[in-house]
């Protein structure tokens, strides 16, 4: 089943957030995590994003990765958010990127600069196993409060 069909059957608003993954059935928590770091790098991913922690093989013709995913963090990503950054990157712009864009002196962007991933060719099973793979790469961090 392609992406594009799952779309229909839970409709868009279900994937757009706002709900966890066991609340509409979608199976994220049985993705494959070596499956998704190849569906990865084979929708070429790692063109923009480095990964905490990975080697990435290198693309020829690649500028530097714009922005790292994983590592630690103070922010909980739920499976929801995961996918919904991958199917709707304008949904929310991460805060790392506009960290970023302000150090370099450039607009803060209202847009992300990610395409939409080419839904016809991104199956549902790959879907599912990259953002397994991005959530086992996020380390949450908890502030010490005394």
């Amino acid at each position: 089943m392609q992406l594009k069909g799952l779309l229909v059957v839970l409709g868009l608003p279900a994937l757009a957030g706002c709900v966890s993954a066991a609340l509409f059935g979608f199976p994220v928590d049985q993705g494959n995590i070596a499956a998704g770091r190849q569906a990865f790098i084979d929708h070429r991913c790692h063109q923009c994003h480095s990964i905490a922690d990975e080697n990435m093989p290198p693309l020829a013709g690649a500028s530097r990765p714009i922005l790292e995913l994983g590592g630690p963090t103070t922010v909980i990503h739920s499976y929801a958010d995961l996918t919904t950054s991958i199917i709707n990157p304008n949904h929310a712009i991460s805060e790392r990127y506009r960290d970023q864009q302000i150090v370099l002196n450039t607009e803060i962007p209202l847009e992300s600069p990610m395409p939409r991933p080419n839904l016809d060719t991104m199956s549902v099973s790959q879907l599912i196993d990259i953002v397994a793979f991005l959530d086992s790469k996020y380390r949450v961090m908890v502030e010490d409060y005394e």
